[in-house]
């Protein structure tokens, strides 16, 4: 419009900007073009920083203020006393717009009415003003720190997973955490061993290499960045800032697709960036877009997580027929399971595993203490859990397995219409005797109808296995006056009277 203007006006149209101006004389137009020099001198905005600062933080009639340090240890610093004005800002927010429309390591990533997000080298700017904001406002953040990938003190296991499998891989943490930092060192990694890295960011705030390709989705659309990763086939594609629905539907999208990529996301636990694909991405269609979850606290990796889909039934639950498909997180260097994701009802929960097993219901116990004392009498070594109201497992050892059950079932039918209770008959394993119980000192002594075995109070209600000759022979619960007592006509209490009569050594592990 304006070299359509300055030709029907037969006016002179000038212009800094150089495709403007030979573009208008190649038109026939009158043009001066105007060169502008690259100005060598340091900005306003660059005055507020030093080596230490992280980000500094401008608002009309107020106090200029700074966060100094690094991610996780930073701190609140006042920069001066007079408060900023309205246009020391203005000036400042002029001089951050010249400068990189004039530099080719800057641009203006969105401008808005009340907003303009601008990358300004290293720096990140964010320029707000009414009506959009009550005030003018200007917030800049930059890289302080780049870190290598061996400062992350990755263990083998989880270096294997970062650079030869990393298809599915989250990187989330609070704010000011080191994320940033982190994906820098990962795309810089990958770079040094060959690979084609490129980056989709909103804004693009990576300070990265120029081998590095960075899209920005603020200037694309979700379509558009599918396309073109499809096409251009990166060996890793980082994700950075997925912050809306859209994002996650994109990320999800092309992890379908067979593109990898490591997301980065705001979240206060390691857990919360799955749960932020619950409700935008189907349950089951998860596990297959996720496989890892880096959690980064305090600038380095506090915790990872790893995910996978199987059936079963959840923990906490019991009977068979609730099993359902289940997302189980685990911890991925011990693989011990953390949480379980699953439909209940018409709703998604995710459920902590530790606070269902660590849950002992107190009427369970003293059944399983009851049940045990009253076996005792025909089985040398029994250990009861209970799992509900009306089942428990029943651990006995491999050679008594038979017996207990009897033929067709017999023995065990007996059982359980006597307790009122199901059970199922399993192995007493090696594994189920507990080895990291200490010995206790104790003394003894014999009643008319038991063998009674007092310790310490500090031991009341604490499990006991008794050992003979180093040999486990059963294990049981201590009484609140800190005794155990064996009845003596019990199979089990002949053996320990026989035990004692031989003088073999009899301890009790607690």
């Amino acid at each position: 419009k304006i070299r359509d203007l300055a030709y029907a006006e037969d006016a002179t149209l000038i212009t800094a900007d150089k495709v403007q101006a030979e573009t208008g004389e190649a038109l026939g137009i009158k043009v001066f073009y105007h060169f502008i020099k690259k100005s060598l001198k340091k900005l306003k905005l660059e005055s507020f920083f030093d080596d230490t600062t992280m980000s500094v933080h401008l608002k009309e009639n107020t106090i200029p203020y700074a966060k100094k340090g690094f991610p996780g240890k930073w701190e609140f610093v006042e920069l001066r006393k007079r408060p900023i004005q309205q246009e020391e800002l203005r000036e400042i927010s002029r001089e951050i717009i010249e400068e990189a429309s004039a530099r080719r390591d800057s641009f203006i990533e969105i401008e808005r009415v009340g907003s303009t997000i601008i990358q300004l080298g290293k720096f990140r700017t964010v320029i707000t003003k009414p009506p959009f904001s009550d005030g003018w406002e200007i917030t800049a953040v930059r890289p302080v720190k780049q870190l290598t990938i061996d400062e992350y003190h990755m263990s083998e296991k989880l270096r294997n997973r970062i650079e030869t499998q990393a298809e599915g891989v989250l990187i989330a943490g609070a704010p000011g955490a080191g994320k940033t930092t982190c994906v820098s060192s990962l795309a810089i990694n990958y770079l040094n061993k060959k690979k084609t890295i490129k980056t989709i960011e909103a804004p693009r705030d990576l300070v990265l290499p120029d081998e590095i390709t960075q899209y920005a989705i603020s200037h694309g659309t979700p379509q558009e960045i599918h396309d073109i990763l499809l096409l251009t086939r990166p060996d890793y594609t980082l994700f950075d800032e997925m912050r809306n629905t859209d994002d996650f539907k994109l990320y999800a999208d092309m992890r379908l697709s067979g593109v990898g990529l490591l997301g980065v996301m705001h979240a206060t636990k390691a857990i919360d960036a799955i749960q932020r694909f619950v409700g935008r991405i189907e349950l089951g269609v998860i596990p297959h877009i996720i496989d890892t979850v880096l959690f980064i606290k305090n600038g380095q990796i506090d915790q990872v997580l790893a995910l996978a889909m199987m059936v079963k039934v959840p923990a906490g639950m019991i009977e068979e027929d609730l099993a359902r498909p289940v997302v189980v997180v685990t911890d991925f260097e011990t693989g011990k399971p953390e949480y379980e994701l699953y439909t209940y009802g018409e709703q998604t929960v995710v459920v902590p595993i530790a606070e269902v097993s660590n849950k002992k219901n107190p009427l369970h116990q003293l059944a399983e203490e009851q049940i045990e004392q009253e076996l005792m009498n025909d089985i040398s070594n029994v250990k009861v859990h209970m799992v509900t109201d009306h089942k428990a497992e029943l651990y006995v050892p491999k050679q008594a397995i038979p017996g207990v059950i009897g033929k067709q079932g017999v023995n065990i039918e007996k059982l359980e219409k006597r307790f009122g209770v199901h059970f199922d008959v399993k192995e007493l394993s090696e594994a189920q005797q507990t080895t990291d119980k200490k010995p206790a000192k104790f003394s003894a002594k014999e009643s008319k109808k038991a063998i009674v075995f007092e310790t310490g109070q500090k031991y009341a209600g604490k499990e006991v296995d008794i050992y003979v000759d180093n040999h486990f022979l059963f294990a049981s619960t201590l009484s609140k006056k800190a005794e155990l007592k064996v009845n003596k006509r019990s199979k089990m209490g002949q053996t320990l009277i026989q035990d004692v009569d031989d003088g073999r050594k009899i301890e009790l592990r607690v």
